[in-house]
């Protein structure tokens, strides 16, 4: 027809040079396929060495890489990760790990780019394990943390991690305490963990930290109490954001509030009385007020013991919650579990069979293997 065949197909015929839009020639796959002498460029593989050496010197490509190693669901994946974890075991520990949480719109991301950041000026290096919810598609983080901090993203000794929740509970990532590791390694002082939010089981967050902070809005009303309460008896440190403005009278009020019905409660760290603070994360007004308090209680418990002694209680924590893991999966890749599965599920979606007797029949079924 005589029309370029470079030109998409809505340009007319004999067009001049206003129709700038060329469209690429595309790949002879016949051509790739039949050609032997292609130069395959293979990824170079990072040996348990490489991830060592490139931890230690704060390489941010193999902290990434390791963490994906650590987060990859492939046997052969969790052993390196495994053999990683073990060389630098001895590095692990010396950083403070802070818990975050918040109803939605409490500003958590807002909160800890600001004390990030403040805690960067100040000489620290900060790494943020923001856990995403997961996509019931794709399974991937849909947040995006490092869209929505911004500023510290660009920060040098700040290191931010999205991780998807993959649905465990709390929002909390199945691998985040070997991430925590992971970074201690690699000479972060503050490790600060960001859940979902209010509404899931938050003591897996409180499992693995050595504070536990909740984000509170001014003026905070009766239709979030149900689900705060729970949270309030996990929290050593209770922040009122956004005290600002017009905001800033109702922040105060919600403090007072707050403080009196600690008095009701028991505390959620021996010998720590929980405290309430007020800031701005936007403005970046009190940030060094709650870092004050935390620093205060890293202080205080270290020279209880109960700094010390909470640390390896949550080790131990890990060794039971990994072994009802691995004892979860053994379970369902059993050969007699997984041919009987399908038949017992239709008895007792029929009513055929009541489920703790399903129960008992899937159990014998693993024994018997």
């Amino acid at each position: 027809m005589g029309k370029n065949i470079n030109k998409p197909e809505w340009v007319p015929d004999n067009a001049g040079s206003e129709f700038t839009t060329n469209v690429m020639k595309g790949v002879d796959l016949d051509a790739v396929r039949s050609n032997r002498n292609l130069n395959v460029v293979k990824r170079k593989s990072v040996s348990i060495d490489d991830f060592v050496k490139g931890i230690k010197e704060h390489n941010l490509s193999i902290i990434s890489k390791a963490i994906t190693l650590i987060e990859s669901n492939n046997p052969k994946h969790n052993r390196e990760a495994q053999d990683v974890l073990k060389a630098i075991n001895s590095l692990t520990g010396n950083s403070v790990r802070v818990g975050i949480t918040g109803p939605p719109g409490a500003g958590k991301s807002t909160f800890i780019e600001a004390l990030g950041t403040f805690l960067v000026k100040n000489g620290f290096k900060v790494a943020v394990l923001a856990v995403d919810p997961s996509s019931t598609v794709t399974k991937g983080s849909i947040l995006g943390d490092k869209t929505r901090m911004e500023m510290l993203s660009r920060e040098k000794n700040a290191y931010i991690r999205p991780s998807p929740s993959s649905g465990s509970l709390g929002g909390v990532a199945k691998k985040t305490r070997e991430t925590i590791q992971i970074c201690e390694a690699a000479g972060y002082d503050v490790i600060l963990i960001e859940t979902v939010g209010v509404g899931q089981s938050e003591t897996t967050v409180r499992s693995m930290v050595d504070l536990f902070m909740l984000l509170l809005l001014p003026g905070s009303g009766d239709e979030l109490q149900g689900i705060k309460k729970g949270v309030v008896e996990l929290a050593d440190l209770l922040v009122i954001n956004k005290a600002d403005g017009d905001y800033k009278v109702r922040a105060n009020i919600t403090k007072n509030a707050y403080e009196s019905a600690l008095y009701l409660l028991q505390p959620a760290t021996k010998g720590w009385k929980t405290q309430v603070r007020t800031c701005s994360a936007l403005n970046n007004i009190d940030i060094d007020s709650v870092w004050s308090t935390v620093n205060e209680f890293v202080l205080k418990t270290k020279d209880s013991g109960v700094f010390d002694s909470r640390r390896k209680e949550q080790v131990m924590e890990w060794v039971f919650s990994m072994i009802e893991d691995n004892l979860k999966s053994m379970f369902f890749t059993n050969s007699q579990v997984k041919s009987n599965l399908p038949t017992i599920k239709q008895k007792v979606k029929a009513g055929e069979l009541t489920p703790a007797l399903a129960v008992e029949e899937l159990l014998q079924y693993f024994k018997k293997d």
